[in-house]
């Protein structure tokens, strides 16, 4: 087969990963000496005796085969204690006494929750996301952690996939940006540090292009897409130094990504220079036998023949590569290849040096889930929640008002840490109306449910696998439920109904075909509307959602995605003023389901729509409009900010030289605020069709009311390139518009000519 990614000119970069350490070297070198095949497979082999598991398979066998010397990993257990008898097995009773390394999906903290990944991007806070990967891996390391299955980097543009939750949104930039700084947080500068771990970037490749949004999905797209839009992230978690990898489920070019070479070995390793271990997602190589590539010896002969080094769950390696050695279909350097980069790992994480080096005691009470933490989370919670809506400005609430407060999620403790909290104990977080009590004790709260968070049977049994009380059902009937809720909207100023997703309605296996609220609430909502009480929705979800009716009635609509541990306490301090709220959409809300996949950076079409009256023979709907509800970028603040016009350096550039794109940003409101101001270019002549607008560039600035700032860019060639039809890397002379705004749908624009 003609190798996908065989002829591609990919992107510049350093990769700062030891590639040239002779002392361990040497070492590895001499250890693996001593190793028999079977334990040298031994190492391939990641299993979990429980917990954290995303499949049907549990490892069996495990301390037996700890003794054989027959695993390199765990993972599905936390804490010291748990760790070191695992470790103790393996390093007193193994042969070679090669220690283990212990992994967990640290998604979104540890032990202290952060909001959901989704909800973290639109802080558009770079500094704030390494803080909280850094706070994670500071905790994960004090419970006995030594690799975090995270950052998540695929691209996602359709919201109907659940695992829209765990990934930054539908921008390559944007994406990439905060892949290298979850990579940062995460490992450090020195991933062998006692509170560092070892990252791992996933799922490689494209997994958010799953087709119709539905998991484990096949993915096909044209190989500009692909390069343009969907890889770019990995690649800049690899440039970043992240020191493992982890395969998707999903085929590309008819070839499932675990037993992919194009992708593991071509692209990866031999042009992106990546040095670290593969390993693959749960049971991946086991399930190629599904996608139809055959018995489990041959597809994990497949995926070692690819570039896979470690294999989770499944122990295909482990129970067929010997057998496939001796029939000649793996070779023995591609068995020493695997293992040497699992000894690596092991080695630059210290474990040889020290095996319980992650295993201290007196860690767990200092370092995770302290008053500082908390403080942090709630800090970083505030600054991801986006206001969409604010109508003659019902927001910030009074501390002194009555409030109605109602809805399924409005005292829902296990509701607040959002998908993939898996070591995260929801006991300890904080339900909005604890929060609203702590920020506003003089406040009148006048409590009631109102719905339940469905009604609807089959979605309460297929969220509830995990929690069977995460949607609860109330003994009272809808009509008695939303009766209390009006009557308690009828004896308030202000109505605040907490409405949304249950945590687990989004994240891996939940994707949904309908994206709007449940039947139940947004009845609930409809009768809080006919009171003519303003109404604050404060919404909970892990993806975009329809939300044309609430938009049009709701006095103001507060996304707040999962905010965590300290989402009770971060939103009160969003809704009485005591922060402004500054965060920015990082996917696109489609109007309906019929618009999907909708995001901002479309191509360019032949008969474009510009929403002329009655136009036909134009690509548009004749029932909706093209544009999103909430476009990409957007979002509010309590305070209103001026554009000035765009102002450049230069119309005429040449050559390497440098552009100077600025706007005077002004606070024109009465309190401070911050705004991210936003850069985008249109490449109006080339070769391929280009999008209709790319973002290149962002800042994020505080002002005082009444201040103003000039906001300076400085624009390279190296922003204006772009993947042609033989898939180089380069840009080509010609006409630009470079646009400045407060999201992709509101700029300042200005032309440019730029010759080579």
């Amino acid at each position: 087969m003609k190798c996908l990614f065989a002829i591609i000119l990919i992107f510049t970069g350093v990769n700062i990963y030891a590639q040239n350490d002779a002392k361990m070297n040497a070492f590895v070198t001499s250890l693996m000496s001593k190793m028999t095949l079977d334990e040298k497979i031994g190492q391939l082999n990641l299993v979990t005796p429980g917990g954290a598991v995303t499949g049907s398979v549990v490892s069996k066998g495990v301390d037996e085969n700890l003794r054989k010397g027959y695993v390199g990993g765990l993972f599905g257990i936390t804490g010291p204690d748990k760790t070191r008898q695992a470790q103790q097995i393996a390093v007193n009773n193994s042969r070679l006494k090669i220690p283990l390394f212990f992994g967990l999906d640290v998604i979104h903290g540890h032990k202290t929750l952060f909001p959901i990944p989704l909800g973290l991007s639109c802080s558009w806070d770079l500094a704030l996301i390494e803080r909280s990967a850094r706070i994670a891996a500071t905790e994960a390391t004090a419970d006995g952690l030594c690799w975090a299955f995270s950052p998540m980097v695929d691209i996602a543009r359709d919201p109907r996939w659940g695992r829209v939750s765990e990934g930054s949104g539908e921008d390559a930039y944007l994406g990439g940006e905060i892949a290298k700084a979850m990579v940062r947080g995460y490992q450090g500068k020195d991933y062998s540090s006692t509170n560092t771990l070892m990252a791992c970037v996933k799922h490689f490749a494209l997994y958010g292009a799953a087709e119709a949004g539905r998991d484990y999905n096949s993915v096909d797209m044209s190989k500009i897409k692909m390069y343009e839009y969907y890889l770019p992230p990995y690649k800049a978690a690899v440039d970043a130094g992240v020191g493992s990898v982890m395969s998707s489920f999903n085929d590309i070019d008819a070839v499932p990504a675990t037993g992919n070479k194009c992708l593991l070995t071509d692209l990866l390793r031999k042009q992106w220079g990546f040095k670290g271990l593969v390993v693959s997602d749960y049971t991946s190589v086991n399930e190629m036998t599904n996608h139809g590539l055959g018995d489990l010896q041959t597809v994990s002969a497949l995926a070692l023949n690819a570039g896979l080094d470690m294999d989770m769950v499944g122990e295909g390696f482990l129970t067929t590569l010997k057998k496939s050695l001796q029939k000649g279909k793996v070779t023995q350097q591609q068995i020493d290849n695997a293992c040497r980069r699992i000894l690596e790992a092991k080695y630059k994480l210290g474990l040889f040096e020290d095996p319980y080096r992650y295993m201290d005691d007196s860690r767990p009470a200092k370092d995770i889930l302290t008053s500082g933490t908390r403080k942090a989370a709630r800090e970083i919670a505030a600054h991801s929640f986006v206001l969409l809506k604010n109508s003659a400005q019902v927001l910030p609430l009074k501390k002194t008002s009555s409030i109605a407060l109602v809805g399924p999620l409005a005292d829902s403790r296990r509701n607040m840490l959002g998908t993939w909290s898996v070591a995260g104990d929801f006991t300890k977080a904080v339900a909005v109306i604890e929060g609203i009590k702590n920020v506003a004790p003089d406040a009148n709260i006048i409590y009631a449910k109102g719905a339940n968070i469905s009604d609807d049977s089959m979605l309460i049994k297929r969220t509830n696998v995990f929690a069977p009380d995460e949607i609860e059902i109330d003994k009272r009937s809808p009509d008695e439920m939303i009766a209390e809720a009006v009557a308690a909207a009828n004896k308030a100023d202000v109505v605040v109904a907490v409405v949304g997703e249950a945590a687990d309605m989004t994240g891996e296996a939940s994707s949904r075909s309908d994206i709007g609220l449940p039947q139940s609430q947004l009845n609930l909502l409809k009768a809080l509307a006919k009171t003519g009480k303003p109404i604050v929705m404060v919404l909970f979800n892990g993806r975009a959602m329809t939300l044309n009716w609430e938009s049009e009635n709701m006095n103001a609509i507060l996304d707040t995605w999962f905010g965590g541990t300290e989402a009770g306490n971060a939103i009160a301090d969003v809704l009485f003023g005591n922060y402004n709220p500054s965060g920015k959409l990082t996917t696109s809300f489609p109007r309906n389901v019929g618009q999907i996949p909708i995001f901002y950076n479309h191509k360019h079409t032949g008969r474009p729509f510009n929403n002329e009256p009655n136009a036909k023979f134009k690509s548009n709907y004749l029932d909706v409009s093209n544009d999103p509800l909430y476009p990409f970028g957007f979002g509010l603040s309590y305070t209103s900010f001026n554009y000035s016009d765009i102002k450049l350096s230069k119309s005429n550039l040449k050559g390497n030289e440098t552009l100077t794109a600025s706007v005077t940003l002004t606070n024109s409101g009465k309190i401070a605020g911050e705004e991210v101001v936003q850069l985008y270019i249109t490449d109006v002549v080339a070769s391929v069709t280009r999008s209709v607008k790319d973002l290149k560039g962002f800042q994020k600035i505080l002002l005082q009311p009444g201040e103003s700032k000039e906001v300076v860019f400085k624009i390279t060639p190296e922003q204006l390139k772009f993947f042609n039809s033989n898939l180089k890397w380069d840009w080509e002379s010609g006409e630009f518009i470079i646009h400045i705004g407060t999201n992709s749908s509101e700029v300042k624009s200005g032309k440019i000519n730029w010759v080579k």
